[in-house]
């Protein structure tokens, strides 16, 4: 080093938990996309499908807005990818009848089928980058939904 006091409380970027987090969540994104991509759907494409599915499960209707904030997206990009759902028929929306400035959302029949077929790509692909960490699963699992609910808010 040149003499100069250093900048991170670590010697190398692996100590920090963040960081590995990032490196983790990068490649998982990046194998998903290339696996999804052979089906013409992107990680946030079915993410944002999946999230209609499950969220039409629990509710009557749903809204862009309540589905941004289920898959914890913005707002403007949520609406900028329903529009292009919206054009490969995967989903619709409809005008709400009780308030103008709203609209509902449903996912169609062909996007149920293209919900079907990229879950098991997305299961393959989740299979095998997890498989090193599947014998602590539960406790994987554990950690991240912890970090989810302190976080959730902020």
């Amino acid at each position: 080093m040149d003499g100069r006091s250093e900048i991170f409380s670590y010697r190398e970027p692996e100590e920090n938990s963040g960081y590995l987090l990032w490196q983790v969540t990068m490649q998982w994104q990046l194998r998903m996309n290339r696996a999804l991509g052979k089906k013409g759907v992107t990680l946030t494409q079915f993410s944002l499908m999946a999230g209609l599915y499950w969220l039409s499960k629990k509710k009557k209707t749903v809204t862009q807005q309540q589905l941004a904030d289920y898959a914890n997206t913005d707002k403007m990009m949520t609406s900028k990818i329903l529009t292009l759902l919206e054009k490969k028929q995967i989903i619709k929306r409809i005008n709400d009848p009780i308030d103008s400035r709203s609209k509902q959302l449903a996912i169609t029949k062909r996007g149920i089928q293209t919900l079907r077929e990229a879950y098991h790509i997305v299961k393959q692909v989740d299979d095998l980058f997890f498989e090193p960490v599947m014998k602590d699963k539960v406790l994987f699992d554990n950690l991240l939904l912890r970090l989810i609910r302190k976080n959730y808010s902020i």
